[in-house]
């Protein structure tokens, strides 16, 4: 027993985690990834846990909504005593309850959004974020649009809330003084029924270049109006709503060829994986433990990588599984190069900087699948 060190959530045989995901409400469809997440765990208890600790994974439904991810982060953190938050869903949601779980000092750990308030370690060090910042990716369109169309008229969707404000921010300033050639910008919030307006007002702009930022629902609906209005214009998603299943067949995969998105993750759908070792591993744990998901769903495919995240922060903690150690081991990642990275791609997370992926790749749709162009874009 020497050594073994204990924060609420942890034993000498299990491991309890906690997170909050939209299994009902608008953005439900991302739901699948706390599955995933779900699953995973699942199979790692069955050849015998982490360090001999089986991990449960208590996946809370907040509807996208604020005011319950309240209630349901507290339950979590008072009644069940999780020994960390992992990869909750949504910015105005993880903000809800961002500085409740740092004066409580439990991990909120690779919190699945891009935000910049979560590379915050001076101010909120128990947070950390799960994804590149939207900020960066934003740029990264931007800078593609400034080198490549000069003289693009540009048009810009996106939802009105911080995820929206930030990738708009980084894609303005990748746009350098491009950022000009913007003729419209059109914003919508979660609670409306549709951004059919927004779409006929941002094409009545004039604009031939559009850079939208929304969540699977709304980009679905206006990939499909776009095509219905007959506008076609060079069309960077981010990559929120860059999911296949999520967004681009509900909206009809014709209708979505041509467009550009940011990744730092291997497509399942793409051939020249067919043969890859990590992919074949990724497909053989979603036939075996989550028969029911898609597995060329990248909200699928994130889950898994983060679930992997998340074991190899556990197995680096030992039975040192305080919530200080926890954190450490979560903020000391260096060049982690998990199976479902593209090349190129690497986990370095420091403690005095968060930031997760240091490189995204662009790629294009052609109709049937994701095709990956260009050099990895790295972080700067």
């Amino acid at each position: 027993m020497a050594g073994k060190k204990y924060s609420p959530g942890a034993t000498d045989t299990a491991i309890k985690l906690g997170q909050t995901m939209p299994y009902s409400g608008p953005a439900s469809a991302y739901g699948t990834q706390g599955r995933t997440e779900v699953a995973y765990f699942n199979m790692l208890n069955a050849a015998g846990g982490i360090n001999g600790r089986k991990v449960e994974l208590l996946s809370l439904d907040d509807a996208y909504s604020p005011p319950k991810t309240v209630e349901q982060t507290r339950k979590l953190v008072e009644s069940e005593q999780v020994l960390a938050l992992v990869n909750s869903i949504g910015t105005a949601t993880n903000a809800a309850v961002q500085r409740y779980l740092n004066t409580k000092k439990v991990p909120q750990l690779l919190v699945s959004t891009g935000a910049t308030r979560w590379n915050d370690p001076a101010r909120f060090p128990w947070t950390t974020p799960g994804f590149a910042s939207y900020a960066f990716e934003g740029k990264v369109y931007g800078r593609h649009i400034a080198a490549t169309t000069p003289n693009a008229k540009i048009a810009i969707l996106w939802q009105n809330d911080d995820a929206g404000r930030d990738y708009v921010s980084g894609f303005k300033e990748g746009l350098g003084d491009a950022v000009r050639n913007v003729v419209k910008e059109a914003s919508y919030e979660v609670t409306d029924p549709t951004v059919d307006s927004q779409v006929i007002q941002l094409k009545s702009s004039g604009a031939d270049t559009l850079f939208m930022m929304a969540t699977p629902k709304f980009g679905a609906q206006a990939i499909r109006k776009i095509a219905e209005i007959g506008w076609k214009p060079a069309f960077y998603v981010a990559s929120v709503a860059s999911s296949r299943v999520q967004t681009l067949q509900p909206a009809g995969l014709e209708n979505a060829r041509g467009i550009v998105t940011a990744t730092a993750l291997k497509d399942p759908s793409d051939p020249v994986w067919a043969n890859d070792p990590a992919v074949l591993a990724y497909m053989k744990f979603m036939r075996d433990w989550y028969k029911e998901g898609d597995p060329l769903n990248s909200g699928n495919v994130f889950g898994y990588t983060v679930a992997q995240t998340v074991e190899h922060i556990l197995r680096n903690a030992g039975d040192d599984l305080t919530s200080e150690n926890v954190l450490k081991q979560a903020t000391t990642i260096k060049n982690l190069a998990l199976p479902m990275y593209l090349p190129g791609v690497v986990m370095n997370v420091s403690p005095t900087n968060y930031t997760t992926v240091n490189a995204l790749r662009l790629q294009r749709f052609d109709g049937d699948r994701w095709v990956v162009f260009g050099d990895p874009i790295v972080v700067e």
